[in-house]
């Protein structure tokens, strides 16, 4: 419904003259024969870019409307197991460990480079 007005507003910067001058230089480039093969072409992958937009739009949504709903809480407490189950028996805590060794370093190589003079 509103198409021929966006297809207006795009031209709204051209001319009379300068639309004039775009057609001719697209004729002297593409010839006469290719023009309208050009032109249906445009036309068809502006129709499919059209219908693609539209199925990705409908998708969203559709997937919006089937929103799935949120399952019910139970407050139902879960059956016992049929296997018994030994008692928990506290283990012993091990002892804190103190402060950590001071780190070791590596001694120092000999000040003539392992060469001997």
């Amino acid at each position: 419904m509103y198409a021929p007005i966006t297809l207006l507003a795009f031209f709204d910067g051209f001319g009379g003259s300068e639309l004039i001058l775009v057609l001719a230089v697209v004729l002297m480039f593409f010839g006469g024969e290719k023009l309208p093969e050009l032109a249906r072409g445009m036309g068809k992958a502006m129709r499919e870019f059209k219908k693609a937009a539209n199925e990705v739009e409908h998708e969203f949504k559709r997937a919006m409307d089937e929103a799935p709903a949120k399952p019910a809480p139970t407050f139902l407490k879960p059956a016992p197991s049929a296997v018994p189950q030994a008692p928990l028996q506290a283990m012993p805590i091990a002892p804190e460990a103190g402060p950590p060794p001071p780190p070791t370093v590596a001694p120092e190589p000999p000040a003539d480079h392992g060469i001997d003079a």
